[in-house]
């Protein structure tokens, strides 16, 4: 007979944690709407990506959520950065309609995915679900 010391052979579906940076309130506000109903927990939100990068060290995201266009440092500059972090966080570029050549960019800089504004429930949760 064998004692199971208390751990479960079951998976328990940790929410995975998500840093949002985007300078503009409105967007931030609606990824911590979509996320928060799609099971997911935000744990830091960044104006611009030079606030980005101190967060990512500090709270260590699964997801980091950028958007490309912000001030003091573009969404790219911050996924080059983060990237090569030790344990570097799944990188969402998200950016306006328009911007489809800063998304080539973004991607050889380091995001896996990227996401169009507006955004939409249904999409933002497709993406990060498929992460």
């Amino acid at each position: 007979l064998t004692k199971h010391h208390g751990y479960s052979h079951q998976k328990v579906q940790v929410p995975k944690k998500v840093l949002i940076v985007d300078d503009t309130d409105f967007y931030r506000a609606v990824l911590l709407d979509i996320l928060s109903k799609g099971g997911y927990e935000v744990v830091g939100q960044a104006v611009n990506g030079a606030e980005a990068i101190p967060l990512v060290s500090e709270l260590k995201p699964d997801i980091v959520i950028l958007d490309i266009i912000m001030p003091l440092k573009n969404g790219i500059e911050v996924a080059r950065e983060i990237s090569h972090m030790e344990d570097a966080p799944k990188i969402v570029m998200c950016t306006s309609l328009g911007y489809e050549p800063i998304v080539e960019e973004a991607m050889r800089s380091g995001a896996c995915a990227f996401i169009i504004k507006p955004l939409s429930t249904e999409r933002v949760l497709k993406v990060l679900d498929e992460l």
